[in-house]
């Protein structure tokens, strides 16, 4: 069975799950040695209990760093894919398996402050580009291409996850779908759906907000 093939549980309710074992299941799962040394095997059972255990706490992580929302659940998810496909880097008598996962996780964090801090200067360049674009002559096919990068980066900072990642690693690190799915874990039929979707409302909202901004 492949990683696309594992069902993590649903992310909105990754507060939810309890970071220590209950009553009922405490006799029939293994202790969190043994669930590191599986998980290090490349047991899928394991992954699954590794969220199960772990997940929380990695996800307060991200909270903290950037409050709730798509931000902190999607740096969740990608902890796990991320800690998942490099398992082979994970060495049990080490250090114990959430030690290595929020340091996966610290990864993640820092990653999407770049990201953020990339569009960031890629916004504020484009609006410079739009502000000392010549007046003369508004309908020029610079300041319509310069317009419309402006109204893109906006947009792509109104949708959610995950399928503002998709579209991000589709146009800004030219990935192909299949590449994407692998990425992200996500189904390769969804990333294709994700895609085909955002980017009739990215038109539409393009065609209303660009038609206003160079009237």
């Amino acid at each position: 069975m492949s990683l696309l093939a594992v069902r993590l549980p649903p992310l909105g309710t990754v507060a939810d799950v309890p970071t220590t074992r209950g009553p009922v299941h405490q006799s029939a799962e293994p202790d969190d040695s043994e669930v590191a040394r599986r998980f290090a095997d490349g047991d899928e059972q394991a992954l699954a209990w590794a969220y199960e255990r772990w997940a929380a706490q990695v996800h307060g992580m991200a909270v903290r760093a950037f409050g709730p929302g798509p931000d902190a659940e999607d740096v969740t998810q990608q902890t796990f894919i991320s800690a998942w496909t490099g398992r082979s880097r994970y060495r049990p008598d080490q250090g114990p398996l959430p030690a290595w996962l929020v340091g996966v996780c610290r990864h993640k964090i820092a990653d999407t402050w770049a990201k953020r801090e990339r569009q960031r200067r890629s916004t504020e360049a484009a609006a410079s580009e739009a502000r000392s674009a010549p007046t003369a002559d508004p309908g020029s096919e610079l300041a319509t291409e310069v317009a419309d990068r402006v109204l893109l980066l906006g947009e792509l900072n109104r949708i959610g996850q995950p399928q503002r990642s998709i579209i991000e690693l589709a146009f800004f690190e030219d990935l192909t779908h299949a590449q994407i799915a692998a990425r992200t874990g996500i189904p390769l039929g969804t990333v294709k759906s994700h895609i085909r979707r955002t980017l009739e409302r990215l038109r539409d909202r393009l065609e209303v907000d660009g038609a206003a901004l160079r009237s």
